[in-house]
């Protein structure tokens, strides 16, 4: 029924993008969808400025954007402010927030410190899950590979479609085995929703051609690779020489366009760039 069901959502897909000459189906649903590591909102002048981290988020047009290194009530750095509460009332925008760690105030009757990954939408959203990866801990260098939250997964309202978006921080030390685990998991969980569009954002920490990668692009499509505009590479941002961002898609999910911006915002905002696709579903 699955494989049934992952035909019939391409074919409709197909068939709109086509033209209402070739079918009587109802126009696709085109949005723009960004993933943006914003270390914590803190620039590449050191400063914490959650008003220059919105800026560079609306700077993007993006409808739906998955945040990376993303803090709530986290410690000195962003002030032990809600980081994604804050951007997501500055931006209007609908929020989800997956923590990696949430540890107990340091006094009492204060919020939990949270870190991890999030969501933001101009869309309803339907559903939401906080997955586990095998992570490695960095706050507890003794502990050994282990499952852990952090991997977001939304269902986004989108003009008449559900689409389902993940927003993912893989590993990002040298060596690429728990980045090996953590991809085969990935697969596993966007396996459940087979038939779906889905669009997984995130800082996966490597190399497009990175070998830990390979079973990624069997199931997916790297959208700069089919779309892009220009080298993609995001890190470091004032002068980027990687390509470590991504917005992959299902085959239900075509993309028109791909960008990484190149202004002197996205070049000072974090220490990532963001990267922007303009992706379409079937209604």
């Amino acid at each position: 029924m699955k494989r049934i069901a992952t035909v019939a959502a391409a074919t409709l897909l197909t068939a709109a993008l086509a033209g209402p000459e070739a079918s009587a189906a109802p126009p696709p649903v085109a949005l723009t969808v960004a993933s943006y590591n914003i270390h914590a909102g803190i620039g590449t002048d050191g400063n914490f400025d959650l008003d220059r981290t919105a800026t560079a988020i609306a700077a993007t047009g993006a409808d739906v954007v998955a945040l990376q290194e993303v803090d709530r009530h986290w410690g000195d750095r962003s002030e032990y402010r809600s980081v994604v509460d804050e951007l997501a009332r500055k931006l209007h925008m609908h929020a989800r927030f997956a923590p990696i760690y949430s540890f107990e105030p340091p006094d009492r009757g204060k919020p939990r410190r949270e870190y991890g990954t999030a969501v933001l939408s101009r869309f309803p959203i339907a559903e939401f899950t906080n997955h586990d990866l095998t992570r490695l801990s960095t706050q507890d260098p003794d502990a050994g590979p282990q499952p852990m939250p952090g991997f977001a997964e939304v269902v986004v309202r989108a003009r008449g479609s559900l689409v389902h978006v993940y927003s993912t921080h893989l590993d990002y030390r040298g060596d690429p085995s728990i980045r090996e685990r953590q991809v085969a998991e990935t697969l596993d969980v966007l396996a459940a929703d087979e038939g779906a569009p889905r669009v997984l954002l995130g800082d996966f920490n490597t190399a497009p051609d990175a070998a830990e990668l390979d079973p990624l692009w069997t199931e997916l499509d790297d959208g700069f690779a089919e779309a892009g505009a220009g080298d993609g590479f995001t890190y470091p941002a004032e002068s980027p020489e990687k390509r470590i961002d991504y917005a992959a898609v299902s085959g239900e999910v075509g993309v028109r366009g791909a960008r990484v911006p190149a202004t002197d915002l996205a070049a000072t905002a974090s220490d990532h760039r963001p990267v922007v696709a303009d992706v379409v579903v079937a209604r």
